[in-house]
């Protein structure tokens, strides 16, 4: 079956806007590297093993997003991996640990840590709408 070179030409322009809504922005800069899976503090790995790797997810969530020269952000950026990092130590502290001072003082940063991050990220989406959306999405996808 043939159709008119018209209403080819019309059912082109009409998928443009649909193609051009699946592709991606581009930014002109390389993507970020891809998030490593979450945290899982487990007592069949060793302390010393799960304390490396928090402390390996901190420093390169903390690196991943550049500094944009605004002192507010970039410390706000820099402050939620480094309090996850400490989410996933008192996790690692609770899989290992049975001292109730020690349990007791990491269920507490569990919770104090999570609600700091939470009014950091928040923080972000009200004052800073010039954060770039990969450097945005670093920070909300600390676990």
């Amino acid at each position: 079956m043939r159709f008119p070179a018209t209403t080819l030409l019309l059912a082109g322009l009409c998928a443009l806007p649909v193609a051009a809504q699946q592709a991606p922005a581009s930014t002109g800069q390389p993507d970020p590297p891809p998030s490593p899976p979450a945290f899982q503090a487990s007592s069949t790995r060793s302390f010393d093993a799960l304390m490396d790797e928090s402390m390996a997810r901190m420093m390169s969530d903390m690196h991943r997003t550049p500094a944009s020269g605004d002192p507010d952000r970039d410390f706000v950026t820099m402050m939620i991996p480094h309090h996850q990092g400490a989410v996933d130590m008192a996790r690692a502290l609770l899989a290992h640990s049975d001292d109730p001072e020690l349990r007791n003082l990491a269920q507490s940063i569990l919770v104090e840590q999570a609600n700091e991050i939470a009014l950091m990220r928040a923080w972000l989406a009200r004052h800073d709408a010039t954060t770039s959306d990969d450097a945005l999405r670093a920070a909300q996808e600390a676990p």
